[in-house]
């Protein structure tokens, strides 16, 4: 699908309200807290996400950020690739456009990389992107915080590095960050995330190489 086509069906505007942002007012926007849109690890959630107009702008700003500061060293690049990768968040009531704005995400990212280190790239840098994709941009209603299908509560994970190479992951259920208006401080991190302490589940440190082998 062309990614600046604004409509995809007259039903699915009936059904749903689905209208794209268009690229220039995405990247208008999104001028508006362009130093946010600019900081690696300033968490970015979008509640009705279609097929990643919004965050596919935000990933391509923070990894030029990183490209222009970190690419001489390939680790440190891999590093705050994936901070920045894993600071994104979508929800979209329409499975194809989840699917879809995983894909177009971990486009960007891989093209990114593999341009920056085409013979030296890793494979487990790929794979630890792609889950994190899979497990930030989910299929859900934003408005009762459930899957449309399952009725199960939208669950997000929050990554944060610690000790250089390690990332920490708790999970936390999204009705209860909104009903405890936690939110603005999981998802405009202000330097301090202590304050929200009632995850669903707390994981123990793993290498951020390592995110998905974890997971298994």
């Amino acid at each position: 699908m062309n990614t600046e086509s604004q409509v995809i069906s007259k039903k699915r505007v009936s059904n749903y309200g689905e209208v794209y942002t268009a690229s220039r007012e995405v990247k208008a926007m999104l001028d508006l807290v362009k130093q946010e849109t600019e900081r690696i690890d300033s968490r970015f959630l979008e509640p009705a996400c279609g097929n990643g107009n919004f965050l596919a702008e935000v990933l391509e700003r923070k990894l030029k950020v990183v490209k222009d500061r970190y690419s001489k060293s390939q680790l440190e690049y891999e590093r705050y690739a994936v901070i920045a990768a894993s600071s994104i968040y979508g929800i979209d009531i329409l499975e194809d456009n989840v699917l879809e704005c995983r894909e177009r995400l971990f486009s960007i990212f891989s093209s990114e990389y593999l341009d920056l280190y085409s013979s030296s790239y890793k494979d487990e840098c790929l794979d630890t992107v792609k889950f994190l994709l899979k497990k930030n941009i989910i299929f859900g209603d934003a408005l009762d915080f459930k899957n449309p299908e399952t009725k199960k509560p939208i669950i997000f994970s929050e990554w944060s590095a610690v000790n250089g190479s390690m990332i920490k992951r708790r999970d936390f259920m999204l009705k209860f960050l909104v009903e405890k208006t936690y939110q603005l401080k999981l998802f405009n991190d202000q330097g301090s995330t202590t304050a929200i302490d009632e995850p669903v589940k707390d994981f123990p440190l793993v290498h951020f190489l390592r995110l998905a082998d974890a997971e298994n």
